[in-house]
């Protein structure tokens, strides 16, 4: 059973910047890719960054060249940079593991962009 915990969400100013957190357990981690959601009220959960167990990652054009994704395997944890945050990037923002076929959840963390 994979558990993942995020943390860092926080309020935040327009073009502010905010590190996310996700602690994995009960996995290899290594092996997983890992991804970064998002859902605002009212709105459909988003994928908003992915990266791979080799190190590939993805992101959709609406926060390309704005959030990182990075992981450290070590530690079994995987970050989320946000830069230039805008009040549309609030939201309830949360981890998922593909591990061994399956994804796994996290519990969210909230980002609150001001304007």
């Amino acid at each position: 059973q994979v558990h993942l915990v995020e943390s860092g969400g926080d309020l935040v100013q327009a073009g502010g910047s905010l590190r996310l957190s996700c602690a994995a357990s009960g996995s290899i981690f290594s092996r997983d890719s890992m991804n970064w959601h998002r859902q605002a009220p009212g709105a459909q959960r988003e994928l908003v960054a992915s990266i791979g167990s080799s190190g590939y990652t993805y992101y959709p054009r609406s926060v390309k060249g704005r959030f990182t994704i990075s992981r450290d395997n070590a530690n079994k944890t995987v970050y989320l940079q946000m830069n230039s945050l805008k009040p549309e990037d609030t939201a309830v923002y949360y981890c998922s593991s593909d591990s061994q076929g399956l994804r796994y959840w996290g519990q969210g963390t909230q980002v609150t962009v001001s304007s």
